[in-house]
């Protein structure tokens, strides 16, 4: 039974998750809470950190859109759930008269984001899909076409990590091969030293055997000189007594 129990949670892990996965990069219908009531959203889930996803998206709204988002936080300070706003603003893509952009950024995990878009013509009409169904439809355009930015972004970024990954494994393999060649050269040389080592230690043992031998040689020779150098002095003394 745990045999089979393992596997059975594998794939019940993956069926859970596998909703979530699918979701990413989907703009989808939905709604957010703004100013205390409820407004039709559109919301589409991105790879990327909440603070690099909403920098990309304000840069991207500028470069595409010409729309400058301003921080929607007290003193211009942005929380994290606070709305990023661009009131009466030129958006020739949703609407031919100025209208007011919102944008939220969440994170539903820490390596995804969630993007909500949503908009109006005042602080009194927001886009739905009934009652402006143009400019909704064209919030939903300017949604998706982000999304794919956004994917394009996450491959190149994901690329840019495993070419910087790449060339640091490369490197620490290079400085790897460097060290194991010194430790080799290192090795080659030491044992080489200890070679020579033991070849004169045999060396000094030999010399030290010849030298023992002409040391014995040399004390009896030394005796022999001692004993002759004394009887010559007796001599010596033998003869001044009977002078």
């Amino acid at each position: 039974m745990p045999k089979l129990f393992a596997p059975l949670l594998v794939l019940v892990s993956l069926l859970t998750v596998a909703p979530a996965f699918a979701q990413l990069y989907d703009v989808r219908a939905s709604e957010v809470n703004y100013d205390k009531k409820t407004r039709a959203a559109l919301k589409v889930q991105v790879d990327g950190k909440a603070s690099d996803v909403r920098d990309f998206f304000q840069e991207w709204m500028k470069k595409n859109y010409n729309v400058k988002f301003k921080n929607g936080g007290l003193l211009g300070l942005l929380g994290k759930n606070d709305a990023l706003i661009a009131r009466q603003t030129a958006a020739n893509a949703i609407s031919g008269k100025l209208v007011d952009l919102y944008a939220t950024v969440v994170a539903p995990t820490d390596s995804t984001s969630e993007v909500a878009v949503f908009g109006g013509f005042d602080d009194n009409t927001f886009f739905d899909p009934d009652k402006t169904a143009t400019e909704y439809s064209a919030l939903r355009v300017m949604a998706q076409t982000f999304a794919t930015a956004a994917r394009l972004k996450a491959y190149r970024d994901q690329i840019a990590e495993a070419e910087k990954n790449l060339k640091n494994a490369e490197k620490e393999k290079e400085k790897l091969e460097k060290n194991r060649i010194y430790l080799q050269n290192n090795t080659t040389s030491n044992l080489a030293k200890i070679e020579e080592l033991l070849k004169k230690n045999v060396e000094n043992a030999q010399q030290m055997r010849s030298d023992s031998v002409s040391l014995i040689k040399t004390g009896q020779v030394l005796d022999q000189s001692r004993v002759q150098l004394q009887r010559r002095r007796d001599r010596l003394s033998a003869l001044d007594r009977k002078n």
